[in-house]
């Protein structure tokens, strides 16, 4: 009879102190509830859900609540498109704003011709890995692509495949310019383009002249030619390397035909798929 009174006093008790607990929890959690913004949600379900990251957010929610509570531009989704940018703005009441698509390009043409292989990488095949290793690539060019395909993988779209020459290839008709190829490169070789690009440096490297023959015959020697004789000044060099500012450029072509590297992409060329270099 003790025993059961004393085991019957504590369970009574922990079943007292619980019932008492669980009340103020479910006090607690309506007294400071955090109240969700409901556009929030209505703009998560307007966005594609590929949660690429290409926005600047980490995926779809992050960019939902970004749009709410940090200002950020309706028309950053650049998956959805003009379209998901104007769903956007209505909900929050606000002009959609004019923005150009974008898309992925490779900054290099070291073909396995053009920037022979200095070593056979037989490490795990991921370009993240190869760069690990002596001299930063087992390409010649320190600067160029090391041509194992991680931004082929990391590509949720199938814009990229690799080439026979060793090089990825952009299939500008897939590209959504979400930026992943950008982010995972470990030579930054992509760059994100306006689609109405036509002109552009297909090159990333920095240094000048007989050091760049010395490792790839198709790489921008820093000999300024195309800055001279650019029309509009659209041309300027950052450390012997030519930089296009795409918004004074008119797309005359004329530094194409002054480059004695050939290593500026102009028209048709690019602007359908990167087929060839």
């Amino acid at each position: 009879m003790n025993i059961m009174h004393v085991m019957v006093a504590p369970l009574a008790l922990m079943g007292i102190m619980g019932g008492v607990f669980g009340a103020l929890l479910a006090v607690a959690s309506i007294v400071f509830r955090v109240h969700q913004d409901e556009r929030i949600g209505k703009i998560r379900a307007a966005l594609p859900g590929a949660n690429c990251g290409g926005c600047g957010y980490p995926g779809c929610d992050g960019y939902a609540s970004g749009v709410v509570n940090d200002g950020a531009p309706v028309n950053k989704c650049s998956v959805g498109g003009a379209k998901v940018a104007e769903i956007i703005a209505g909900i929050m009441g606000v002009e959609a704003g004019a923005s150009v698509p974008v898309r992925a390009f490779l900054k290099c043409k070291g073909t396995c011709e053009a920037s022979p292989r200095q070593l056979t990488y037989e490490g795990i095949q991921d370009c993240r890995s190869a760069v690990t290793v002596p001299g930063g690539s087992p390409n010649a060019c320190p600067f160029g692509c090391v041509g194992l395909g991680t931004c082929v993988s990391v590509c949720q779209f199938g814009a990229l495949s690799m080439g026979d020459d060793g090089l990825p290839k952009v299939d500008v008709s897939k590209c959504v310019g979400c930026g992943a190829c950008v982010e995972n490169c470990p030579k930054g070789m992509f760059t994100l383009v306006p689609v109405t690009a036509d002109v552009i440096i297909a090159c990333n490297s920095h240094w000048k002249g007989p050091a760049v023959k010395s490792v790839c015959s198709a790489g921008c020697i820093g000999c300024t030619l195309c800055e001279k004789k650019c029309p509009k000044q659209a041309i300027t060099m950052d450390h012997d390397l030519a930089v296009i500012d795409q918004s004074k450029c008119i797309k005359c072509g004329i530094c194409a035909k002054v480059c004695p590297a050939k290593c500026i992409k102009t028209g048709e060329k690019y602007t359908v798929m990167e087929k060839s270099a």
